[in-house]
């Protein structure tokens, strides 16, 4: 994982792009604590905010769609028969086809906070033959949320970054969740509160008409 962060120093924009790509299709990239390390490298002021989260968005869509690529070019038989070398299993593509089918295609933006399932609902989708227009609307909106929620947990933690990075590591699925429903909850309240603050100014005082 060291080995990461000095290439991410060294190399800034074009290894988080190469990295996330790559992680994202299947190789054993700690994808994550890569977003995570961004936001802390904007913390420092070593990247910049908007350079770094467009870097990263398009490593993320890029390796997502080049999952479905995969999938819908070369087929489930191609698929099952190379599927090692992205540690796919015909076991493991099954249930996630089950689970498409279940889920729909929100499956491609709830898998995108699931390590080892992203590429997975990206593959799976191909070889449904999903249209890439509404394949790259669910996936490109999870990738958005899924890298904005992680870079800037990084920028905000500053100097304890690696603490997080290695629980987010280690627990990523229930972290993912955990920061999900944290920012929908803070967005909730945020909502309620300003329509409270909108009501009660919409509320005539005595004496007016």
């Amino acid at each position: 994982m060291d080995r990461i962060f000095d290439w991410v120093s060294s190399y800034g924009y074009g290894a988080i792009f190469v990295l996330l790509l790559l992680g994202i299709v299947g190789l054993p990239i700690p994808d994550e604590t890569l977003l995570v390390f961004s936001g802390y490298l904007i913390f420092k002021g070593t990247l910049r905010p908007v350079p770094a989260f467009l870097t990263a968005l398009a490593g993320s869509w890029c390796g997502i769609s080049l999952s479905y690529t995969i999938g819908r070019g070369l087929g489930k038989g191609a698929v099952s028969k190379y599927g090692r070398h992205l540690h796919l299993t015909e076991e493991r593509l099954e249930k996630v086809h089950g689970w498409f089918n279940r889920v729909g295609h929100w499956a491609l933006a709830i898998g995108y906070f699931i390590a080892g399932l992203r590429h997975l609902t990206a593959i799976v989708a191909g070889m449904s033959k999903l249209e890439f227009g509404s394949f790259a609307a669910y996936a490109w909106s999870g990738g958005t949320v899924w890298v904005l929620t992680f870079v800037l947990l990084g920028y905000f933690l500053g100097e304890q970054w690696r603490s997080i990075a290695e629980l987010v590591h280690r627990d990523v699925g229930y972290a993912s969740l955990a920061l999900v429903l944290a920012i929908g909850v803070i967005l909730l309240i945020r909502f309620l509160l300003r329509r409270k603050q909108g009501g009660a100014a919409a509320v005539p005082r005595p004496g007016q008409n």
